[in-house]
């Protein structure tokens, strides 16, 4: 009897695929991004597979094999849906991962971001947005405040990142406060 792979472990196959060789200090990030979502696995329950594919899965719209708007997360999303044919939610929470949607809207590519996915769930999109955003580039635990200002620095001020980052604050912090909080109450 053949035994059928679990979704966290065929998105970390094809994450390691995508990533690892062309953008290693990437593939490290997706690796403790991975990790976190493990560890939010007693808040989770029963989407916490789920949530670790999408965490494997969240910027493989860096690869070179994959860029085509510039949007990793639009750029991922489309790949998953179009070429993996993908779980619909796990497509939906890389499109709009870590506030995606301020990004897009520097780009010009909201409208096509929120016609072409659905926002998910706000809890599954906060979870994934907390693994994010306490991760560091190389792939260890951080504050997100800390991880903020390093998005600012390796940008700098002017660079579209640093502004979408700039406006999204707010919704990030908000992520993983709530996060923080799901966690700290053992829920």
């Amino acid at each position: 009897m053949v035994k059928r792979m679990g979704q966290a472990e065929w998105a970390r196959d094809l994450a390691r695929q995508l990533l690892e060789e062309p953008l290693p200090r990437r593939w490290a990030h997706t690796q403790g991004v991975a990790a976190r979502a493990v560890s939010l696995a007693p808040i989770l329950g029963a989407e916490a597979d789920l949530l670790t594919a999408a965490a494997w899965l969240h910027d493989i719209g860096y690869s070179p094999a994959l860029v085509d708007t510039g949007s990793h997360a639009l750029d991922g999303a489309r790949y998953l849906r179009d070429v993996q044919r993908a779980d619909g939610t796990i497509a939906r929470l890389v499109a709009h991962h870590t506030c995606a949607e301020y990004e897009a809207a520097e780009r010009g590519l909201l409208d096509v971001l929120n016609a072409e996915f659905d926002k998910e769930r706000p809890e599954l999109v906060g979870a994934l947005t907390y693994c994010d955003m306490t991760t560091s580039p190389d792939g260890l635990p951080v504050e997100a405040e800390a991880r903020l200002l390093e998005i600012h620095s390796r940008y700098g001020p002017e660079h579209l990142v640093s502004r979408s980052i700039t406006k999204a604050t707010p919704c990030i912090t908000a992520a993983v406060h709530a996060v923080q909080a799901a966690l700290d109450a053992g829920t």
